[in-house]
């Protein structure tokens, strides 16, 4: 669990400095944090998406993954479910930040996707990335809200912790192939965070979080046929 310790504690490190010079980040300096992570979100989903694509061995998976992934978190309404869930947590200005941070950290493809990999190959890469967007988020969410910041930090070790654990349980069902279709799928996703991120394009991606359980389910019924 290298990777969500590491992950973790950008968190607890990024909440402190941001606290420190809680009146010295500057809102532009804040969005020029915020183009450069989108920049590297969306370039770390490209890569994906194009290192995983030509292993794939259903073409169109991806494509039917995100649109029925898409209509049904759309029709669930997931992103407007945790807006309203936000909302109502929000009784205070670091109500406020510490439901944004749980929902920056632990609600997206990198915190999903990273500890499946770090469990499955050693492959830490995503949970190292993700770190680092969430250093410089905790840094700017606790120049805006404080110390209290870092009460996200144990949330996220919590949550990815328990992916880590049920993919360890799992292992023998996450094929090299399902992993691969994952992974394209998981991918685009993180692209459209990125894009999101720059203001480019509101995705809405945690609508299209569906989509990382269709491969899953195909993938699986394959193996029982």
């Amino acid at each position: 669990m290298i990777g969500t310790i590491v992950n973790t504690g950008t968190i607890l490190v990024g909440s402190v400095i941001g606290s420190i010079f809680q009146k010295g980040i500057q809102e532009k300096q804040q969005q020029a944090l915020y183009t450069a992570m989108g920049l590297a979100a969306t370039g770390l989903g490209i890569n994906a998406v194009v290192q995983n694509m030509p292993k794939s061995n259903y073409p169109v998976l991806f494509i039917v993954s995100l649109a029925l992934g898409s209509l049904v978190g759309t029709w669930i309404d997931i992103d407007g479910l945790f807006q309203r869930l936000t909302k109502k947590l929000s009784v205070g200005e670091l109500s406020e930040g510490l439901s944004t941070g749980i929902l920056l950290f632990c609600i997206g493809t990198l915190s999903i996707l990273g500890p499946i990999q770090s469990a499955l190959n050693q492959d830490h890469t995503y949970l190292f990335t993700n770190a680092t967007l969430d250093f410089v988020t905790s840094m700017v969410l606790a120049s805006t809200y404080g110390i209290g910041i870092v009460l996200t930090a144990p949330v996220l070790f919590c949550w990815q912790g328990a992916i880590y654990s049920l993919a360890l349980l799992l292992g023998n069902f996450m094929t090299a192939d399902m992993m691969t279709e994952l992974s394209v799928v998981g991918g685009f996703l993180i692209a459209s965070s990125g894009l999101s991120i720059l203001n480019i394009k509101d995705c809405k991606t945690m609508n299209m979080l569906p989509s990382l359980v269709i491969p899953v389910v195909f993938c699986w019924i394959l193996e029982m046929f």
